[in-house]
């Protein structure tokens, strides 16, 4: 008789087990020449050893429809046991191609939550975002640079290609001092990476959001924090790059692993920087434009998901801009 155990680490036990332990019961009525006990986040399991191959296959299938849906039924645990085989498309991780690259899903929050590129530019970020290791995504307000960036690095680490996901941004107020702030350095930060953390809600359970948080696979620092760092086999975030200056964007783009991927999100509409700062998000995308292996993106109003009367605000402001252009260069060259 052998002997194996199965983690389930990181996934709540009522999702999995069901209330009462339903779920789990149909897993022992399916197996009922193993023995099986249940202990903390793994399951331990004696029995022949093809059985035994074959129960692993179906815990670790269960786990995967979990991670990727947000949910697992009485049914799709009965699905899952009753196929003979798993899905043609699948792969170890879970996620099929057809997930990856050629629909708009990018990620199932909790309770099915469907998270999707709804954009035309946004779905041209998802796929650059598969062909380069790192991405400049630029763009006005609303236009869900953030948001499609956390989903893409969601996605990444549920289908375990990376190990973790590094989130951060220039501690940058917008255009008022806020003065001191209490608390501990995360309490301090927090306001500043508010953002990041709504769109993460929106992805990943809150109970399993706060292991992620707490066990560092999930991490959240202010740009400051990255000096002297490498980050490697992470997908790493750099969230209001207009707020950088040359220095912090050079720093934050030489802190990357050879297994690591970034996006960067900025709005050069937006820049918060004292005066005699120039941001390093405008000459970044200019002298990096033609390196292989780093794209450039700009959304525009076109891309705005939110109220909709922000399209017409940010369309109302770029008009204003331009004609104010317009009328520097006349008086430029009447001088």
């Amino acid at each position: 008789m052998s002997e194996i155990k199965v983690s389930t680490e990181g996934v709540n036990p009522i999702d999995f087990y069901g209330v009462n332990n339903t779920k789990y019961e149909q897993l022992k009525n399916a197996f009922p020449r193993l023995k099986i006990i249940s202990r903390g986040n793994h399951i331990k399991v004696a029995g022949n050893e093809d059985e035994l191959e074959t129960f692993k296959t179906k815990v670790e299938q269960m786990l995967m429809h979990l991670e990727k849906y947000g949910k697992l039924s009485e049914k799709d645990v009965a699905d899952i046991l009753e196929a003979k085989k798993p899905p043609e498309s699948s792969n170890n991780s879970g996620i099929s191609p057809d997930d990856m690259v050629d629909t708009d899903v990018l990620v199932y929050g909790p309770q099915g939550y469907v998270v999707k590129a709804k954009t035309s530019n946004q779905k041209k970020m998802v796929v650059m975002s598969d062909n380069n290791d790192i991405v400049f995504a630029i763009g006005p307000a609303g236009t869900g640079k953030t948001y499609t960036a956390v989903a893409i690095a969601v996605r990444a680490l549920k289908a375990k290609l990376v190990r973790k996901i590094i989130l951060t941004r220039p501690a940058v107020e917008a255009g008022e001092s806020l003065g001191f702030l209490p608390g501990d350095l995360k309490e301090k930060i927090d306001p500043y990476l508010r953002p990041l953390y709504d769109a993460l809600d929106d992805m990943i359970p809150a109970d399993k959001l706060q292991y992620f948080i707490t066990n560092r696979v999930i991490g959240v620092a202010p740009l400051a924090f990255m000096r002297g760092r490498t980050l490697d086999n992470s997908f790493i975030i750099l969230d209001e790059s207009q707020n950088t200056t040359d220095a912090q964007l050079k720093m934050f783009l030489t802190r990357l692993g050879p297994s690591a991927k970034c996006i960067i999100t900025g709005d050069i509409t937006q820049i918060d920087l004292p005066k005699h700062q120039s941001s390093g998000l405008i000459k970044a995308t200019k002298i990096l434009n033609n390196i292989n292996g780093i794209g450039i993106l700009y959304l525009d109003a076109k891309d705005v998901i939110r109220h909709k009367l922000v399209k017409k605000i940010i369309q109302a402001y770029d008009k204003i801009e331009t004609e104010n252009s317009k009328n520097a260069v006349v008086k430029i060259e009447l001088k």
